[in-house]
């Protein structure tokens, strides 16, 4: 137990000196952000990109601005496609050996980001330090490295094709960690890099259920999924009748506001949860006080930000700004360049400053989930708020859900459609369905106007969806686990047709 003690300590002692750098780029954002720029525009102007697009005549941002495109995933397969066939100096210097397979549920088409070594250094790995450092310092009598971590990646192994590896995020990362970390985490790195979903849930059951575990890390979806077949193998009450020291949640993926409450009851004691924002292009936020869930952005990873205000984002030439000219309430698609050979990319995330000084977020949505078929601009942060508001009145529980539009027929009016996945159903569903409605009314002005009289839109539609629908239509789709998450709203009917049609 005293070895264990001075573990935690000297370990602390060394993760919290981070905080120094930390605060240097919040006191010098536009400083480091322009000499992250320039520095990897000098990096990279010998590769196959930079000489296309003369990055080493490039000596201001609004050069950068007219010589290099905003570019999609699409319009940069070509590049990460010949580097992952072994090519180096493509769009950045030398071979990059690991790319980051990403298929969420949007898109059939697998995605391969790729992970270069300073990528995956001082980004990836240096976020995750600076996870535990932000953490360590707000709470300085932390037990974090007396107790085990427990991890929950993708469902992914590390496939070796052209002399470079691609796999989950989650895969490399866990590949690539200090011993250090690897000796205070569970389950195992052999049980963490299974691929069959439902055989690695069993074997990181079997394994964490007996040990005494102080954090957890993982998608709150994936891990409300782990935390209830623990309970349900150990038959315990709560998990902290089983994890007593359990004091914090690092999570991310998702919005966590659906299921807060659901991990208080389950957990079954106050705990501290900490949100990050993190991607297979890079990590991009930590949130840095214990009483708020804005999200610092993060500015020393290698990474450029650049932001499109949403209401011009449709435009053929919209307006782009840099960190130095962002406004704070405003919805961005932010836009990346990073120490991987991503240039100018387009994540397909939108963000809002919540503040300038320093710069902190948070998600608002991705650019292409959200329903906007009668000028209702309805965005995944009204649905949760009103959601949030519906399951109070009701005494309700979401476990998932999703959105879209019924469109308009002759004089009929168009709708909304829904689908929820309860864990506690309203005690009236009618009663929750107004005050949903009756709340997205209140935050969205277009919604309220469309909704006048039923003219535009009439009363949302609402079916109530069976046991697990929506983990057996992302186990038909093969995507269980990980970075997997169910698109909450969509501007047509792709994901709600054969939900529907699984729901009969």
């Amino acid at each position: 137990m005293a070895t264990k003690a001075l573990f935690n300590t000297v370990v602390n002692w060394f993760i919290r000196q981070r905080i120094d750098q930390i605060q240097n780029f919040i006191d010098h954002p536009i400083e480091t952000q322009k000499g992250i720029l320039f520095s990897q525009l000098f990096h990279a102007e010998d590769t196959e990109y930079g000489k296309l697009y003369g990055f080493n005549s490039i000596s201001s941002y609004q050069d950068f601005k007219n010589k290099v495109p905003i570019v999609t995933y699409e319009e940069m397969e070509p590049f990460i496609e010949k580097a992952r066939q072994g090519h180096k100096d493509v769009s950045w210097p030398g071979l990059i050996k690991h790319f980051a397979k990403s298929s969420g549920t949007t898109n059939a088409k697998s995605k391969f980001i790729p992970i270069s070594a300073e990528s995956l250094e001082y980004c990836h790995m240096k976020a995750g330090k600076d996870m535990v450092s932000i953490y360590a310092n707000n709470h300085p009598e932390n037990q974090l490295f007396n107790y085990k971590n427990l991890r929950l990646g993708g469902s992914s192994e590390l496939y070796a094709d052209f002399n470079t590896k691609f796999g989950d995020l989650s895969a490399i990362l866990i590949d690539n960690l200090p011993f250090w970390v690897e000796i205070t985490t569970t389950p195992s790195k052999k049980v963490s890099l299974m691929g069959e979903w439902e055989s690695k849930l069993k074997a990181i059951t079997s394994e964490v259920k007996n040990e005494d575990v102080g954090s957890i890390l993982g998608v709150p979806s994936w891990m409300m999924v782990l935390l209830q077949r623990v309970l349900k193998e150990t038959n315990v009450g709560s998990i902290s009748e089983l994890w007593p020291n359990l004091e914090v949640f690092f999570h991310g993926g998702i919005s966590f506001k659906p299921y807060r409450e659901q991990f208080r009851q389950i957990i079954g004691k106050n705990i501290n949860y900490y949100e990050i924002y993190n991607a297979s292009e890079g990590f991009f936020g930590i949130q840095d006080r214990s009483d708020s869930d804005e999200m610092l952005l993060m500015l020393d990873y290698g990474i450029f930000y650049e932001f499109i205000p949403m209401d011009q984002f449709h435009f053929s030439n919209p307006k782009v700004v840099s960190l130095e000219d962002v406004e704070v309430g405003k919805n961005y698609a932010m836009v990346i360049t990073t120490n991987g050979g991503l240039w100018r990319y387009l994540i397909g995330d939108t963000v809002v400053f919540t503040s300038i000084n320093p710069f902190r977020i948070k998600i608002t949505g991705r650019t292409k989930h959200y329903i906007n078929a009668f000028g209702e601009e309805l965005m995944i942060t009204n649905v949760e708020s009103a959601l949030a508001k519906a399951c109070e009145a009701t005494g309700a529980q979401i476990t998932d859900f999703t959105g879209a539009p019924v469109f308009m027929k002759g004089n009929e009016g168009g709708a909304h459609e829904w689908i929820f996945e309860f864990s506690q159903h309203p005690d009236d569903l009618e009663h929750f369905i107004d005050a949903f409605d009756k709340h997205l009314k209140t935050i969205n002005s277009d919604y309220e106007a469309k909704r006048y009289n039923n003219m535009t839109l009439k009363r949302p539609i609402v079916h109530i969806a069976k046991e697990n629908l929506f983990y057996h239509w992302l186990e038909a789709k093969g995507k269980l686990g990980g970075q997997n998450k169910v698109p909450r709203l969509s501007n047509d009917r792709e994901y709600i047709d054969p939900l529907l049609e699984m729901n009969k």
